[in-house]
C-alpha cells in the first residue's frame, strides 16, 4: 500500500522532480517548524501606535487602529482584523489561530464618553497582542496574506474578493487540511462525508482523548473559576478605590474643622488616603492590562483549541466512515457479480433444454406423417395389432420432457418481462456503477488518509508549541500580578508611614484655655 505520510522523505530519488510535481498532497511546513528550535519573528515590530474615529467612506463613523510596522503605517478597521484572522483559520485549519477581542452587541461607541475610551484603549491592546501572537508564530508569521494586511499599499477589500480567498469552500471538511487552496483533488475532497463532532469513532487515538480531557480542565480553570473571580477580586478593589476617594475628602474636610495638631494628623490621614486611591487605581490599570486580558484571551484560546480538536475528530470519523462505505460498496459488487455468475450458469442451461427440445422434435414429427401416410393401408388389416401400441410409451416420455423443457422457458421468459426489458444489460449496468463509485471512494480514501495524518500531526505539533508559550504566558501574568500587588503596597507604606509620624505628634495634653477654645469655635458659624 502507498505511505500516505505527508512528512515521509523516504522516496525514492531516481524519480527526482518528477515525483514532486505530480504528488497530488504537498505539506506546506513540517510539524518540525513548529517545535522549540524553530525559528520565530520575535524581532518583527509591530505596534498598534493609535486609535481613530473617522468615517471616511461610510456614512457613519468607526474606530480605525494605525498599526506601525517597520518603516509604514496602515489603518484597519475591527472588521478587517475579524477578516484576517478568518482567512487564517481557513488558510490553516490545523493550527491555533490566536484569537482577538469579543464583538460588542450593543452601542458602545455611540458617544465620545469615558465608557468608550476605555473600551478602545482595551480593544486597542488586545488587537496589537493578536498581532504579535500571529508574526511570532513560525508559520503564520509568514504568511503573506498576514504580510498584505499590514501593507498601506494594498486594498484588503480587493484580498477578501480576489483568489483564491474568495473561492474557498465554507466547508473546510471538503478541503485539503494541508493546502485548502490546492485544486488538484477537488472531486475527491468534495466527495467526503460531513461527519458531527459528536461522531462516535471505532479506534479513537489515545493522546487526543487526552488533550480533549486536558482542555476541558483548562478551560474551566480559565473561564468558569480563574476569569470569574478575578472579575469579581478586581470589582470589589473598584469599589474600594472609590470609598477611598470619598474617604480622603471626608478626612480632608474634618481637618479644617479642628487646629493644630490635629488638624495637620487629619489633613495627612487624607492625604495618604488619597494617595492609597490614586495607587489602587494604577494597580487596577495594570490589573486589567497585565492579568485580567490574558485571562480572558487564554478562555478563549480554549474554544479555539476545542474546535481544533473537534476538526481533527471530523477527520477521523470521516477516515472510518470513507472504510464502512468502501466496504459496503465491495460486498455489494462481490453480490452483483455472484449474481451475474448466476444468471449467466441459467441462461447456458436454458440455451442448453431449448436445444434439446428442439431435436426431439424433429423425429417426432416423422413418426407423425408416416402414421397419416399409412393410415389408410392399416385399417383393412383388423387382426394385425397396431403400430401405436408399440410407439406409445417412448413418443409420451419423450412430450412429458419437451413439457418440462417449455416450462422452464416459459418461466424464464415471464421472469425477464417482469424484472427488466433487457436484465443483463441491467445488471452489467449496476456493476459498472459500483465499480466507479468504488474507485470514487478509493480516491477519497486515500485523500482522507493523507488528511488525518496530517491533520493528527500538525495538530500536535501545534499543541505543544502551544503549551510551551503558555507555561511562558501564565509566568508573565504572575510575575505581574505579585509586582503590581507588591507596588501598591510599597507606595501605602511610604505615605502610611509620614502620616502615622504626623498622628504621634498630636497633643492630648490640654490645658483649660485650649479646652475653651474648642467649646467655642463654632459659636460665629
Amino acid at each position: 500500500m502507498e505511505d500516505l505520510n505527508p512528512f515521509n522523505d523516504d522516496r525514492d530519488e531516481s524519480n527526482g522532480d518528477e515525483d514532486r510535481t505530480s504528488n497530488k498532497f504537498s505539506a506546506p511546513f513540517t510539524p518540525e517548524q513548529l517545535g522549540p528550535k524553530s525559528t520565530t519573528h520575535d524581532s518583527v515590530n509591530i505596534e498598534i501606535v493609535d486609535a481613530v474615529r473617522t468615517n471616511e467612506g461610510a456614512k457613519s463613523s468607526y474606530i480605525t487602529y494605525i498599526i506601525q510596522s517597520d518603516s509604514q503605517q496602515v489603518a484597519r478597521r475591527y472588521s478587517e482584523f475579524e477578516s484576517l484572522r478568518q482567512i487564517l483559520g481557513r488558510l490553516y485549519p490545523t493550527l491555533i489561530v490566536p484569537p482577538i477581542p469579543s464583538k460588542h452587541t450593543f452601542g458602545e461607541y455611540a458617544n465620545k464618553s469615558k465608557e468608550e475610551t476605555k473600551i478602545v484603549a482595551q480593544r486597542k491592546r488586545t488587537l496589537q497582542d493578536f498581532l504579535s501572537r500571529v508574526a511570532r508564530h513560525p508559520v503564520l508569521g509568514r504568511e503573506h496574506f498576514f504580510h498584505k494586511f499590514l501593507s498601506a499599499e494594498i486594498s484588503w477589500k480587493h484580498v477578501l474578493n480576489s483568489p483564491p480567498i474568495s473561492t474557498l469552500p465554507r466547508n473546510p471538511l471538503h478541503v485539503s487540511s494541508n493546502d485548502p487552496t490546492n485544486d488538484k483533488n477537488v472531486a475527491a475532497y468534495a466527495s467526503l462525508p460531513t461527519p458531527s463532532p459528536s461522531q462516535p469513532l471505532r479506534r479513537p487515538d489515545q493522546r487526543f482523548l487526552d488533550s480533549e480531557l486536558f482542555t476541558a480542565k483548562f478551560a474551566q480553570h480559565f473561564e468558569s473559576s480563574l476569569e470569574r473571580v478575578d472579575r469579581r477580586t478586581a470589582k470589589r478593589w473598584s469599589g474600594i478605590a472609590n470609598d477611598y476617594a470619598e474617604l480622603g475628602a471626608v478626612f480632608n474636610g474634618f481637618s479644617l474643622t479642628e487646629t493644630n495638631t490635629l488638624a495637620a494628623a487629619l489633613e495627612k490621614i487624607g492625604q495618604a488616603v488619597d494617595s492609597t486611591y490614586i495607587s489602587t487605581n494604577a494597580m487596577l490599570n495594570s490589573w486589567e492590562k497585565d492579568f485580567s486580558e490574558p485571562i480572558h484571551i487564554y478562555s478563549q484560546f480554549a474554544g479555539i483549541i476545542k474546535k481544533l480538536l473537534d476538526y481533527r475528530h471530523q477527520k477521523h470519523a470521516q477516515y472510518e466512515m470513507l472504510i464502512d462505505a468502501l466496504s459496503a460498496k465491495r460486498d455489494s459488487l462481490t453480490d452483483l457479480e455472484r449474481s451475474e455468475q448466476e444468471a449467466q450458469r441459467l441462461d447456458e442451461a436454458l440455451s442448453r433444454g431449448l436445444s434439446s427440445t428442439k431435436m426431439l422434435d424433429e423425429p417426432h414429427q416423422e413418426d407423425a406423417n408416416n402414421d397419416t401416410n399409412n393410415e389408410d393401408s392399416n385399417n383393412h388389416e383388423d387382426t394385425a395389432p397396431p403400430q401405436s401400441i408399440i410407439t406409445d410409451a417412448p413418443s409420451r416420455e419423450i412430450k412429458r420432457h419437451k413439457s418440462h423443457l417449455s416450462f422452464l422457458g416459459a418461466i424464464s421468459h415471464t421472469l425477464q418481462g417482469i424484472m427488466d426489458t433487457d436484465p443483463e444489460a441491467t445488471r452489467r449496468n449496476s456493476i459498472g456503477k459500483t465499480r466507479e463509485s468504488i474507485q470514487g471512494l478509493e480516491s477519497a480514501l486515500e485523500a482522507s488518509t493523507y488528511d488525518l495524518s496530517y491533520t493528527s500531526q500538525t495538530i500536535q505539533a501545534d499543541l505543544d508549541r502551544f503549551q510551551r508559550q503558555k507555561v511562558a504566558d501564565i509566568r508573565e501574568m504572575c510575575v505581574s500580578y505579585a509586582q503590581f500587588h507588591s507596588d501598591w503596597a510599597k507606595a501605602n507604606v511610604e505615605v502610611w508611614e509620614e502620616a502615622k509620624k504626623e498622628i504621634d505628634l498630636i497633643d492630648t495634653n490640654l490645658n483649660d484655655d485650649e479646652i475653651e477654645e474648642y467649646s467655642h469655635q463654632f459659636d460665629d458659624i
